[in-house]
């Protein structure tokens, strides 16, 4: 997990294969996904970056966190695991709801 980034604050245009262009520089890129919303199809404006290795994903922050691309000043660091998420649908019985046929007597 240690070569694995999180990169915030891109612009709206910024795509996969842009993303990928501005690490090549710092090693070898597993992968580079930008967050995409699903209704628009407009970037959430963060995504995720695989490095080769943990140095290459050190050089790639000492590199580019604070750099101005599509002028915006990228913010780049290391990607925690996904918290689990709390609220909303989905999980356990959350009462209420129709519950089957009539009882007969």
């Amino acid at each position: 997990m240690d070569n694995k980034l999180y990169v915030g604050n891109l612009s709206y245009a910024m795509r996969d294969d842009t993303l990928l262009q501005q690490f090549t520089a710092y090693g070898d890129v597993q992968s580079a996904k930008v967050m995409m919303e699903r209704d628009t199809g407009r970037s959430k404006g963060f995504g995720f970056v695989e490095m080769g290795t943990a140095a290459e994903a050190q050089a790639a922050i000492q590199g580019l966190h604070g750099q101005s691309v599509d002028g915006r000043a990228l913010t780049v660091n290391l990607a925690r695991p996904m918290e689990p998420r709390s609220g909303g649908f989905g999980g356990g019985n959350g009462g209420g709801g129709y519950r089957g046929g009539r009882s007969s007597y």
